[in-house]
């Protein structure tokens, strides 16, 4: 890829990486219903977006294998689809939380800081997975394999970590969900 091409999708890049986490924290803290508006909380959404992460952790480990296998196309698309499958996520994770009042961890003990560990490095690694999604996927589509072989080494264990604690935070959780 040409240097300014390459310059222009790094731009993108950190711009969307830094974007996305504010705009995230910016909507999570707003609340429509607290604030007047006459909508329903999204009470369904939390088993539907855990789903979404634990399809998203097969996708990335079907996509390795069929890479390994040398099967590129099935690659590809495997991998679309886990972005896309991130993206719905992301979605509906702000959606809920913009309709619905946040739950708080109810066990005690040693499980409490489990709980707390396994969320909070889920947060953190969310955050720094989006650049590394992002530059791994334009290093494969500039068709620059090397250089996108070698980020995805790095990309792969965080972004798999990231989508099962994402089921394992909710299953962890979901007993304390209002009703």
């Amino acid at each position: 890829m040409e240097n300014n091409k390459e310059t222009k999708y790094n731009k993108l890049i950190i711009a969307l990486s830094i974007a996305i986490p504010v705009v995230v924290v910016l909507l999570f803290g707003i609340n429509l219903r607290k604030m007047g508006f006459d909508v329903a909380p999204l009470s369904f959404l939390p088993p539907i977006y855990a789903t979404i992460n634990g399809v998203t952790a097969l996708l990335l480990v079907a996509a390795v294998i069929a890479i390994k296998n040398g099967n590129r196309k099935l690659h590809e698309n495997l991998m679309k689809t886990a972005i896309a499958c991130s993206v719905a996520f992301l979605g509906m994770y702000v959606a809920y939380h913009m309709t619905s009042d946040s739950t708080k961890f109810g066990g005690e003990g040693l499980i409490k800081y489990v709980y707390y560990f396994i969320l909070i490095s889920h947060i953190a690694l969310s955050v720094i997975i989006i650049p590394l999604v992002l530059t791994t996927y334009v290093k494969a589509w500039s068709q620059q394999f090397d250089k996108h072989k070698k980020i995805a080494k790095i990309t792969f264990p965080i972004w798999l970590y990231v989508a099962v604690t994402g089921v394992i935070v909710y299953l962890m959780i979901s007993p304390y969900y209002a009703s």
